[in-house]
Order: structure tokens, then C-alpha cells, then sequence
């Protein structure tokens, strides 16, 4: 379960990073690495928001309290 937590999360920062080099700079990393809208660029869409959608459960710990 480790290893899934840990995948999740590393895909859902390269997501994020993606997504902050769009909004700032107008630029693509994944489209620029494998090509506009092809086979693997959907493929690591498709991971990232899988990701995001495992990661929606680590709320529960985020958000707990612990005092």
C-alpha cells in the first residue's frame, strides 16, 4: 500500500508542476515530452487523474485533529 501512496503522490506533483508551468508559462511539459494528444500523453493524463481521485481520501489525515 505504501508503494501505491507513494506512486500516487509522485504522479499528482509531476501533475501539479504541469499544471503550474501552463498557468505561468504557457507550457506543456507532457505534450511537449511525448506530443500533443497522443497514445502515452493520454496514458499519463489518465494517471494523474487517478491519482488525484486516490489522493481525495487522504483527507481523513490531513484534516483529523490532533490535539
Amino acid at each position: 500500500m505504501k508503494l501505491l501512496n507513494c506512486f500516487c503522490l509522485t504522479i499528482a506533483i509531476i501533475g501539479a508542476i504541469n499544471w503550474g508551468l501552463i498557468g505561468f508559462f504557457d507550457f506543456n511539459l507532457v505534450s511537449a515530452l511525448f506530443g500533443d494528444a497522443t497514445f502515452f500523453s493520454r496514458i499519463i493524463y489518465g494517471l494523474v487523474g487517478l491519482s488525484g481521485l486516490y489522493l481525495i481520501g487522504f483527507y481523513k489525515y490531513a484534516c483529523r485533529d490532533n490535539y
